[in-house]
């Protein structure tokens, strides 16, 4: 008997899109659906999630919305002909003035101790697609990079998942507070050897997600060296390089890459504007690239992940404005020094400890002693009891690959006031509770 087309089941798909590389079942973004199904509001909602699992800042918004106000130039609407030349076709080596005022911001965020040049620049749709297309003009599937963990948990979708690359850890521990060592390095990279993959680079993120903490020159000297020795890559993820609000120094590799006076075509830089300058939306990314070629055939790939022209039209606009970009920059690391000092003092009423941290937009925090047991599955545990019953979401370290169980990011830049004042005395109930519950039990 024949069957309706309507009726027939297509089973049919690519392996990639059955793939589980993608990371989406991750006790990380499951608590972002929790948050999605019952959003804390002050006033609606005032018994619902509050998010603490993303990592954006809001806290320097207004600047940039008193900029625009200042500024309607920036607009298409503004003029006529500037919207129609907007609205057609572009160049996907990206508006010139875009892309110097681009490097330009780069060099400001880093004290103009490197310079940029524009032509290296390749714009993409955020990070994401920087550090995707990176792997594919580096790596084929089934090659390896090594990288620090814990790592962001989102690069198993962004470096793993349609590239068909490898992820190799690079085991960091809190007896050192999680620091990268030479003996760490060599041994994930004989890790790989024994598992017979080819290792084609090195991916760090600085200041690292999740630790909030900057790499100093050494260590970042010491991947460089091991790399070129080994001759591999190294990609360096500077996203939050503007996002470091006290000491010690950020040093971008650019820098030590300068004062070494390296030939350095295996070294490679991603940048965003969505941390720094809180513009997720907008998808704006960066390749920065020491290696022609790579430029080369970054820039082809770009035309899957362009940036839209009139987002290059407004950035470029106010990434030009000097004075604007100088007092954001200043103002913006003061509010986010104000924010994490903050948590850190409302984390110690809870009686919880954190790493040291000096950037980003969350503290690596440990809860170890709240643990109901060492091991992955009691973190996965107090977890679920915080998002259940302190209704919070922060992100445990099991999501960032982190070999120590008991560790969480929590996220201090995406909510007002008010809410981290609500948040942190949830936490602090919470942490009172549950240890009295968890003593009862011994």
């Amino acid at each position: 008997m024949s069957m309706n087309i309507c009726e027939q089941e297509f089973t049919s798909v690519s392996e990639r899109a059955t793939c589980s590389a993608h990371g989406e079942d991750s006790a990380y973004f499951a608590g972002w659906e929790e948050y999605r199904r019952n959003p804390y509001d002050s006033l609606l909602n005032p018994s619902g999630v509050i998010q603490m699992g993303l990592a954006e800042n809001r806290l320097s918004f207004d600047l940039l919305e008193e900029w625009l106000v200042k500024h309607p130039e920036a607009s298409v609407n503004f003029q006529q002909d500037l919207f129609k030349e907007l609205a057609l076709y572009q160049d996907y080596h990206g508006l010139p003035a875009f892309k110097k005022a681009m490097a330009n911001f780069m060099e400001e965020l880093r004290g103009n101790k490197v310079k940029f040049e524009p032509e290296r620049i390749v714009n993409t749709a955020g990070a994401t697609a920087a550090n995707e297309v990176l792997m594919f003009c580096l790596a084929d599937p089934g090659d390896a990079f090594l990288v620090p963990s814990p790592y962001y948990a989102g690069f198993d979708r962004d470096l793993r998942w349609r590239t068909g690359v490898e992820i190799v850890p690079i085991h960091c521990y809190s007896s050192n507070n999680f620091q990268i060592t030479k003996s760490a390095v060599e041994s994930a990279f004989k890790e790989a050897q024994k598992r017979k993959m080819n290792v084609k680079g090195i991916l760090i993120t600085n200041p690292c997600n999740p630790l909030g903490t900057t790499s100093s020159a050494e260590i970042l000297k010491m991947l460089l060296e091991f790399s070129m020795k080994k001759k591999i890559h190294l990609v360096c993820d500077e996203i939050y390089s503007g996002s470091v609000f006290s000491s010690p120094h950020f040093y971008s590799i650019a820098e030590i890459v300068a004062k070494q006076h390296y030939m350095a075509d295996n070294v490679h830089i991603v940048y965003s504007l969505s941390k720094d300058l809180g513009l997720p939306g907008f998808r704006v990314g960066a390749i920065y690239s020491y290696n022609n070629s790579v430029v080369t055939a970054a820039r082809r790939m770009s035309s899957f992940c362009m940036v839209s022209s009139q987002a290059q039209h407004l950035l470029s606009i106010m990434l030009s404005d000097s004075n604007f970009i100088k007092y954001y920059i200043q103002e913006n690391k003061k509010r986010l020094k104000e924010r994490h000092n903050l948590l850190v003092s409302g984390l110690a009423q809870a009686g919880i400890e954190q790493l040291d941290g000096n950037s980003g937009l969350f503290c690596w925090v440990n809860m170890r002693h709240l643990l109901p047991s060492h091991d992955l599955e009691g973190e996965l545990k107090l977890w679920k009891s915080i998002l259940e019953e302190a209704r919070l979401n922060i992100s445990p370290g099991s999501s960032f690959n982190c070999m120590e169980p008991g560790w969480f990011r929590v996220c201090f830049a995406d909510m007002n006031m008010s809410t981290m004042e609500v948040a942190l005395q949830r936490l602090q109930r919470f942490a009172k509770e549950y240890k009295i519950i968890a003593n009862a039990k011994l």
